[in-house]
């Protein structure tokens, strides 16, 4: 595997990431530096690490969890985002004029997890490389995803500011439709 499939590959794998790091800014415009770069160092992180989990478990150990995958990524992402949707609603229904919503090391972590729990079967096509390149190809997978988990914090921050208190509820419909759309790849996969 060359690193330009490395790189490409990379880029298809934070796609979910960068959506929820997106929601994240969406929701929390006024978020500090230093969120935003603990934000995309989590995603970064799990995309990273998730890959080179199931290449080291092998197909026994991801071939099992494969079924569940899509299920936690939907559980998560709809808890998540069905709590900052009430909260959102909740908040527009009182007029508040600003909704303050702090993401916490929990929910980072749980969306962390989910939206990089289906990468523990990309370990998979790693069966067969040597071990030097399949962490290349996971880190160069985590650092593109830190990337573009950083940027789009921003792109989030910028629309959040434009769009305030109706940002918590398409932050919350934002993550629910990511859940779904994790599990009905899976569903689409297995049938």
């Amino acid at each position: 595997m060359g690193i330009i499939q490395m790189l490409l590959l990379g880029v298809g794998m934070a796609m979910d990431a960068s959506a929820v790091s997106m929601t994240n800014g969406l929701v929390e415009p006024k978020m500090k530096v230093k969120k935003a770069l603990l934000i995309a160092f989590f995603f970064g992180f799990f995309q990273f690490a998730m890959p080179l989990i199931g290449f080291l478990a092998g197909s026994v150990f991801t071939e099992f969890l494969k079924p569940f995958t899509a299920w936690l990524a939907l559980i998560l992402l709809s808890i998540i985002g069905g709590k900052m949707l009430i909260e959102g609603i909740k908040a527009h229904n009182d007029e508040a004029e600003e909704v303050e919503t702090v993401l916490t090391l929990k929910g980072l972590f749980l969306q962390a997890i989910a939206t990089s729990i289906d990468a523990l079967t990309l370990g998979l096509i790693f069966i067969g490389m040597e071990f030097n390149q399949v962490f290349l190809a996971c880190g160069i997978i985590g650092i593109v995803t830190f990337i573009l988990s950083f940027v789009c914090v921003y792109i989030g921050k910028a629309f959040g500011n434009k769009l305030q208190d109706k940002a918590q509820i398409i932050g919350g419909i934002i993550l629910i439709v990511m859940g779904l759309k994790i599990f009905i790849e899976y569903l689409i996969e297995v049938l």
